[in-house]
């Protein structure tokens, strides 16, 4: 998920969702879903609901014979592991109580999780979006707040209400929560959400031995999918919806802006939408070689001044059809401007924590589209990009580049964040109850 900013206060969440079936959905992306997984829709859980723990179960009670001491057996509520955000720079890996599923929701053992670039920005220089002085309006929490949205798991319990899973499923869930009442929610514009909130950002991620999360959000993971791959799903929705903004069509030339994983991804979903030509722009030696490997047309440098000239060799003088801009600065912003051809269209993916300048004459003159790209949807890019990594459309396995221990993720994760120049995607293990 790429962070947005935005209000952490508003309505609390309904337990009811948007009445009504989304309108239809086509395109080069539709339909991959149905080929891969059977097409499966999420089930029935609590729409954009995270709100508070249910209460849990009273201690089991010592009755014993008339005549014996009255005593009274104190239960041992299961413990796990968890990285938490308490400050700027103070993520604490504690043992806290394993969530319980409420009505419409399923816990979910975690066995990897990746680190996001917006995990290390809150560790750095947060807070950006972790809700410190009040609550969220929809899970109901603030700091300290168990960090990790990019995950799946294998369903540990199962909530009052929920058929679609059982204990022993494995799921990978979308963690865009939303109210389901407001204006965008009623028009299946949940990315824009009034009173938007993300596990693992405004509510306990997954970063965790195990993680709540509504069942509608979830959708069943094939065999073909390994537990490590599924860890990047969450990664592959934002590939897809840029894509899909971005109305990449059949024969599209697309410039994908970024050599991260995200961009990685994009290059690949771009393919499988029926790009016939793609482009990828970066500064990272190592990056581009995957890129290469990935199946991308050219890998470009963009450290080398020559890579404009290279770009009009490729397309003809013209530029391409669709930049993804997936590299958080001034400068791949203006790449992605320079990229693009007369009439093309600009995805803004990545966010910045600064203002920045910008030329736009380009944009006015060459009436070229920005539009930006945020979060995804749990009945469109979900079901999409498990089909799409089911299928070997997307490989995220290329890009897992480090594995470490949640009890370091502070020392190796977030700290020796970006050290090395190649690294790509670092998953995290979780451990179990105890």
């Amino acid at each position: 998920m790429r962070r947005r900013p935005g209000p952490e206060d508003g309505r609390s969440a309904p337990r009811d969702g948007p009445k009504g079936a989304p309108p239809e959905r086509t395109g080069p992306l539709e339909g991959i879903a149905s080929t891969t997984v059977g097409g499966a829709r999420p089930g029935p859980g609590t729409r954009g609901t995270g709100a508070r723990w249910p209460d849990r179960p009273p201690a089991s009670g010592g009755r014993f014979p008339k005549g014996e001491i009255a005593r009274q057996e104190v239960a041992v509520e299961p413990t796990m592991l968890a990285a938490r955000w308490h400050g700027r720079r103070d993520v604490r890996v504690e043992r806290v109580p394993v969530p319980r599923a409420g009505p419409g929701e399923v816990v979910l053992r975690v066995a990897w999780c990746g680190i996001c670039g917006t995990d290390v920005e809150e560790y750095r220089d947060g807070p950006a979006v972790i809700p410190v002085d009040a609550p969220n309006a929809i899970t109901g929490q603030r700091a300290p707040i168990t960090l990790g949205h990019e995950f799946a798991g294998t369903v540990a319990e199962v909530g009052a209400g929920v058929v679609a899973f059982a204990e022993g499923d494995r799921v990978a869930p979308d963690v865009c929560l939303f109210c389901g009442t407001c204006r965008y929610c009623r028009r299946h514009e949940f990315a824009l959400c009034e009173s938007w909130a993300t596990i693992g950002l405004h509510g306990d991620g997954g970063l965790a031995g195990f993680v709540r999360v509504p069942a509608l959000l979830c959708q069943p993971l094939p065999d073909t999918i390994a537990d490590d791959e599924a860890a990047l799903i969450e990664t592959t929705e934002v590939g897809v919806r840029a894509i899909r903004h971005g109305g990449v069509t059949l024969g599209d030339t697309v410039a994908v802006v970024g050599d991260g994983a995200v961009g990685l991804i994009a290059c690949q979903v771009a393919r499988a939408a029926g790009a016939a030509r793609v482009v990828l722009l970066g500064h990272r030696a190592g990056r581009l070689a995957v890129g290469r490997l990935l199946g991308v047309d050219a890998a470009l440098d963009t450290a080398d001044p020559a890579w404009r000239a290279a770009l009009d060799d490729l397309t003809d003088g013209l530029g391409v059809d669709v930049a993804i801009e997936c590299g958080g600065s001034a400068g791949a912003i203006r790449d992605s401007i320079a990229s693009t051809r007369k009439g093309g269209r600009i995805v803004l993916l990545a966010v910045t924590s600064a203002p920045m300048p910008v030329d736009t004459w380009p944009i006015v003159a060459g009436e070229r589209t920005v539009v930006g790209s945020v979060q995804h949807h749990y009945d469109e890019d979900l079901p999409t990009a498990i089909g799409l990594i089911a299928s070997g459309r997307v490989d995220v396995r290329s890009l897992i580049t480090r594995r470490i221990a949640l009890e370091r993720i502070v020392e190796d994760g977030f700290e020796g964040h970006g050290a090395g120049a190649d690294d790509i995607k670092v998953l995290v293990s979780t451990g179990p109850a105890a």
